[in-house]
């Protein structure tokens, strides 16, 4: 039985936390922790933050032994639409995305 934990709107474009997300898949969640630790990046620290909720989650239902992260992914969020101000009164539309991070782990 997978043990799912998940991060929704995380502040963080998408393809940025899937650069991340494709170092951990398949490994034990240890061995995650410890590349994730390392990482400079801002999407580490969230996916880190995601993967020990999911080891939480599996031992409280009761479960034990080694856990591998089975299944990563980050979905897109909700974008807010904002306006940056620009020469001669303009302004010029962007979009502040958002993300769904997503971890599943499981004993093997």
């Amino acid at each position: 039985m997978a043990y799912v934990a998940k991060h929704k709107h995380a502040p963080i474009k998408a393809y940025k936390a899937r650069l991340i997300m494709d170092l951990i898949r398949g490994k034990t969640v240890n061995e995650t922790l410890g590349i994730l630790r390392y990482k400079p990046q801002r999407a580490a620290r969230m996916i880190e933050r995601v993967v020990k909720s999911a080891q939480a989650n599996a031992l409280d239902r009761g479960a034990d032994g080694e856990f591998y992260v089975v299944k990563a992914w980050v979905d897109e969020g909700l974008m807010m639409k904002r306006f940056r101000p620009r020469s001669r009164g303009g302004a010029a539309p962007y979009l502040r995305r958002r993300s769904h991070i997503c971890v599943e782990v499981d004993v093997k």
